[in-house]
C-alpha cells in the first residue's frame, strides 16, 4: 500500500450508500454518504433503482478523496436485481423489506418440504429473502421473468458495475434460500424443487477472497464478533442478536436465521426482532411529538425496574423472531392510573430488551455460550437502556471504539484481501477495540426475570384469544 493508500468499506443501506475510509491499523480516515429514494408502489411493496446504488457508490468513493488499496462490500441482504443477456437491469430490485411475497413463502415450503428447507438452508421461507421473489416474478411478471439471464444481490450489482465482476460471498448468498449453507454451495435440490435455473446464479466465493458480506455479518466482523464467545446486539431500527456458532446447526423451527458468516468455515445465528428502537420512535411520533429522545429517557429514568408491573408487547409490524407471524400486533399490559408517560417508555425499553432475550434464549439453544455482548446501533446511545438490555440478557455490555457498522467490517474483509491482516481473526484483533463496558445491575436482574415470563406468556395469550 501507498502511504496515501487506504481501505475502504463500501456499505449499500436501504437509505443509503457509505464509504468508510480507514487506514491500516483500524482509524477511520475519511466518510461519505449519499442517500437515495425508496420506491412503495403499492402496499407493502418497497424496491429501488439498482443504478441509484451505482451512482452513489460512485459519489461517495470520489468524496472520500483517498486511493482504495482494495474496497470491501456491504449491503443490505436478500434483494433481487435482475439482469438480461447484456448485464442491463430488467425491472427494479425488490427489496428486503418487501412483504408481496406470502403466497410464494408458502409454494416453496409446499415444493421443498419445511422440515427439509430449513435443514439445506437454515431457515424457513420468509417473504424478505430472494427466492420467493423469483417465484412472484414468474406468476405475476412472466414477460419479466423470462429475460432473467443473470440475478444478484444489491452490493453485487455495484460490485459488477465498478469492477466488471460477477461474484457472490457465502455470507449474503445464505440470504436468498438458494443456498446450501451446510455446505456453502448453490443448493441443487431447491432449484430443482423450484425449477429455477442454476446458471443465472454467480460463482460463490468466501468473503475474505472477494471482500465482501451481507450487512449483518459484516457489521458484526465491525465489533468483533469473529468466533463463538461473544455476541454482537444490535440496537437499531430492528433488534439483532447475532452469534458465530461452534458448528452448523440449523434451529429445528427455523426460528432464528442460519447464515455462513464472513469467516471463512465458521457460520452464525442470528434473531432478528422488526421494531426496537423503531419502537421508542413510534411512541415518540404517536404519543410524544416534538420531545426529544432524552427527554424520554430520562423521564422514563424515574420509573421502577418492571414498569410497575406494565409490559411492552414491540410486534408493531409483526415479528420474525421467535414467531415469524407478520399479523402479530404490539400491546400495552398491565396498564393502571399509577402509569405516567416515564413508565411507558420505560416499558418500551424492558419490552424490547425482552424482545432480544428470546433471540439469545434461542441462541442458546443451538450451543452458543455467550459471555458478553457487543452493542451498537441507535439505541446503544442510551445508557439506560443499555443497563437494561444488559440486565434482561443477564450480559455486560461492550460498546467499541468505532460504530461505523457495516462499511467498518466490509473494510477490516478489504484489508484481509489486501494483504494488509493475515485472515479476519489478525484483523479483528489489530483494529477493533472495546471503550467501555455496561454491566448487569443484580437488583434489576431478579426483576426482569419475572418481568421477561409475564412477556413470554403475552403473546400466545393474545393469539389465542
Amino acid at each position: 500500500m501507498s502511504a496515501d493508500a487506504a481501505l475502504v468499506g463500501l456499505d449499500v443501506g436501504t437509505t443509503g450508500v457509505k464509504a468508510l475510509a480507514v487506514s491500516t491499523s483500524g482509524e477511520p480516515v475519511a466518510l461519505a454518504e449519499e442517500e437515495y429514494p425508496l420506491s412503495t408502489p403499492q402496499p407493502g411493496w418497497a424496491e429501488q433503482d439498482p443504478e441509484d446504488w451505482r451512482l452513489a457508490a460512485e459519489r461517495a468513493l470520489e468524496r472520500l478523496g483517498v486511493e482504495p488499496a482494495e474496497i470491501g462490500y456491504s449491503g443490505q441482504m436478500h434483494g433481487l436485481v435482475c439482469l438480461d443477456e447484456r448485464d442491463r437491469v430488467i425491472r427494479p430490485a425488490i427489496l428486503w423489506n418487501d412483504q408481496r411475497t406470502a403466497a410464494e413463502c408458502e409454494e416453496i415450503e409446499e415444493r421443498v418440504g419445511r422440515e427439509r428447507l430449513i435443514q439445506l438452508t437454515g431457515n424457513r421461507a420468509l417473504t424478505g429473502f430472494t427466492a420467493p421473489k423469483l417465484l412472484w416474478l414468474r406468476r405475476h411478471e412472466p414477460e419479466a421473468y423470462g429475460r432473467i439471464r443473470r440475478i444478484l444481490l444489491p452490493k453485487d450489482y455495484v460490485r459488477l458495475r465498478l469492477t466488471g465482476e460477477h461474484a457472490i460471498d457465502a455470507a449474503d448468498a445464505s440470504g436468498t434460500l438458494l443456498f446450501d449453507v451446510a455446505n456453502r454451495r448453490w443448493s441443487d435440490e431447491v432449484l430443482d424443487a423450484l425449477e429455477l435455473p442454476g446458471e443465472w446464479l454467480p460463482p460463490v466465493y468466501e468473503s475474505t477472497e472477494i471482500a465482501g458480506a451481507g450487512d449483518q455479518q459484516a457489521a458484526a466482523l465491525g465489533v468483533g464478533i469473529d468466533r463463538p464467545g461473544p455476541v454482537s446486539v444490535v440496537l437499531g431500527t430492528s433488534g439483532v442478536v447475532f452469534a458465530v456458532l461452534p458448528e452448523y446447526a440449523a434451529e429445528p423451527q427455523g426460528r432464528v436465521h442460519v447464515f455462513c458468516h464472513a469467516v471463512p468455515g465458521a457460520w452464525e445465528a442470528m434473531g432478528v426482532m422488526l421494531s426496537a428502537a423503531g419502537s421508542l420512535r413510534w411512541f415518540r411520533d404517536a404519543l410524544a411529538p416534538g420531545v426529544s429522545y432524552s427527554d424520554l429517557v430520562a423521564e422514563a429514568e424515574t420509573a421502577p425496574a418492571g414498569s410497575d408491573g406494565l409490559t411492552f408487547l414491540p410486534y408493531l409490524q409483526g415479528e420474525r423472531t421467535p414467531h415469524a407471524d407478520p399479523s402479530a400486533r404490539a400491546m400495552f399490559e398491565g396498564l393502571s392510573l399509577r402509569h405516567d408517560r416515564g413508565g411507558l417508555v420505560r416499558s418500551v425499553l424492558e419490552g424490547v430488551a425482552y424482545g432480544l432475550r428470546d433471540s439469545l434464549e434461542l441462541l442458546r439453544s443451538l450451543g452458543v455460550a455467550a459471555d458478553v455482548g457487543r452493542v451498537s446501533g441507535g439505541g446503544a446511545r442510551s445508557r439506560l437502556w443499555l443497563r437494561i438490555v444488559a440486565s434482561v440478557l443477564g450480559l455486560p455490555l461492550q460498546l467499541t471504539a468505532v460504530e461505523e457498522g457495516s462499511a467498518y467490517g466490509a473494510a477490516l474483509l478489504a484489508g484481509v484481501r489486501a494483504g494488509v491482516f493475515e485472515d479476519v481473526h489478525a484483523a479483528v484483533a489489530a483494529c477493533v477495540r472495546v471503550r467501555e463496558t455496561v454491566e448487569p445491575d443484580p437488583e434489576w436482574q431478579a426483576v426482569y426475570e419475572y418481568g421477561y415470563r409475564r412477556f413470554r406468556a403475552l403473546y400466545p395469550a393474545v393469539r389465542s384469544a
